[in-house]
């Protein structure tokens, strides 16, 4: 027996290395005619075909992968001042990205320690950098290292939580940088490379395949800053671990998929799957963020229900006694008045099928279709009402009904500074011994309110010395002001900060 199992081992040996050397290559058509170029990133132009099914052709094609794509992936390095024990919006991710170290939480960080780190990818030559929002959330400092080490410290150009994309900027020309292939163009089964900086190991690339897409996983919505999150991940089997968030998911080519943003896993680390932000809606995100200073985002304006989800449905027809059917679609339950959906016709009860050319399935489906295009973007969407089929046009709006897209000029105080405000009662104030103050609510990672250490549910009391009651006290103080503001606040021990920021123009 014992000779026998001599015999075989090295068949076995060679087996598993063979199975782990084994890489494919994909086929990708570049179709640009669906996002418009503005001239701000590139777009990937030339074709991959498909490469004969041995060894050395595909090895040669992830080595071509992998020396245009390591370096144009960078190393993020988030320093905050913030205690420890203060939540961030990077906690979200310890779903996905292991279980921290609680015994650390209450400790006061030493400023030369980088609170997070993630990667990015260099978009442009200019050093315009992406990355994912929960990468940079509650940044004092940002540093960038690229693969050479040399090291830089970046600007924040903006953020959006509801995709988790964040736009940085270095002050360098020449660099390296990724072309955005159309990630509307992969398949299931296709070849893929993750690249960034997992578990502190720098440039480490994973090889996989495209398991899924068009995957709503609810981490946004659920847990993190998201208003109304955009989740319509690919899935992939490439491993993905703690450093990878804000990296690179790429084609044999080394054109950009998607933006690496969490796993799903049990135990923090890699567990078989991998989920990134598809490289289209990455693109449409960043570049309304350099144009415009924020995102343009067009909503049909309907509340609705999605006829995937079993449990929603059983829930919905306990609740409102309905008959309705589990399958592919998403059921109106109430339309938005003054919306594109009513201006189009849409109706309760319509359920939706299809957005332009795409086919919805579920809510994932949905959300990317629409959340995709800007205000004043017309759809055509297929509906099917009573068992017919039907086809709207309808012109997309923002949340306040406008059909154009707004600048930073265009903002409201609140908005500027990132938090809503609301009246403190005057038994709140006559326990707490305070003539005046507002709660802080929506603080936004990233916000001016944000970065001098003020969270939800936090006291406002003064507004550059003169004493706030309301929302609309905070707007009228700040609404034509230029230069430094001053903000007196209450944190939630009762202590009594003074600090400031520049208001945003």
């Amino acid at each position: 027996m014992k000779n026998i199992f001599k015999k075989l081992l090295p068949y076995a040996v060679v087996g598993v290395v063979s199975g782990a050397t084994t890489f494919g290559a994909i086929n990708y058509i570049n179709n640009d005619a669906s996002i418009a170029d503005t001239g701000y990133f590139s777009t990937a132009k030339n074709d991959v075909s498909f490469a004969g099914f041995n060894q050395a052709a595909l090895g040669e094609d992830f080595v071509k992968a992998a020396k245009t794509t390591v370096p144009a992936v960078v190393t993020i390095k988030n320093y905050s001042n913030r205690s420890a024990g203060r939540s961030s919006e990077q906690d979200i991710f310890e779903w996905f990205f292991g279980q921290p170290n609680r015994s650390q939480r209450n400790q006061q960080r030493p400023d030369n320690i980088p609170s997070g780190m993630g990667s990015g990818v260099i978009i442009s030559p200019d050093g315009y950098i992406i990355s994912n929002n929960h990468v940079v959330a509650g940044a004092n400092k940002l540093e960038v290292v690229l693969s050479n080490k040399k090291s830089y410290i970046a600007t924040l150009v903006g953020t959006d939580p509801n995709t988790d994309i964040s736009l940085l900027k270095v002050e360098e020309k020449g660099l390296p940088y990724l072309n955005f292939a159309n990630s509307d163009n992969v398949e299931v089964g296709q070849w893929v490379l993750a690249v960034g900086n997992p578990l502190g190991l720098n440039s480490t690339v994973t090889a996989g395949i495209i398991s899924a897409k068009g995957r709503g996983i609810g981490i946004l919505g659920s847990q993190g800053k998201a208003s109304n999150p955009i989740e319509s991940f690919i899935q992939t089997d490439a491993a993905i671990n703690p450093g990878n968030s804000g990296g690179a998911l790429v084609n044999p080519n080394g054109d950009l998929i998607g933006i690496n943003s969490a796993i799903s896993s049990t135990n923090g680390y890699y567990q078989g799957y991998g989920f990134a932000v598809p490289s289209n809606l990455a693109r449409k995100i960043v570049e309304d963020i350099k144009k415009y200073g924020l995102v343009q985002r067009g909503f049909l304006g309907v509340n609705s229900l999605d006829l995937s989800n079993d449990q929603q449905v059983a829930q919905y027809n306990q609740q409102f006694k309905t008959n309705l059917k589990v399958g592919n679609g998403i059921y109106v339950t109430e339309v938005t008045e003054k919306s594109g959906a009513e201006d189009a016709g849409l109706r309760k009860a319509d359920i939706i099928t299809k957005v332009d050319n795409t086919l919805i399935s579920d809510f994932a489906d949905l959300t990317l279709a629409v959340g995709s295009k800007r205000p004043g973007d017309a759809v055509n969407v297929t509906y099917l009402r009573n068992g017919r089929e039907m086809v709207s046009r309808v012109v997309l709006k923002d949340q306040k009904g406008n059909t154009s897209v707004r600048t930073k000029a265009d903002l409201t105080v609140s908005e500027k500074i990132g938090a809503d405000f609301s009246p403190l009662s005057d038994r709140f104030k006559t326990d707490y011994g305070l003539n005046s103050g507002v709660v802080t609510k929506n603080v936004q990672e990233g916000g001016e309110m944000a970065k001098i250490g003020i969270v939800d549910n936090y006291i406002v009391i003064e507004v550059n010395g003169k004493p706030v009651n309301s929302q609309k006290d905070v707007e009228n103080l700040l609404k034509n002001h230029r230069g430094n503001v001053q903000i007196k606040f209450v944190d939630e021990y009762g202590r009594i900060y003074t600090k400031g920021f520049v208001m945003p123009n």
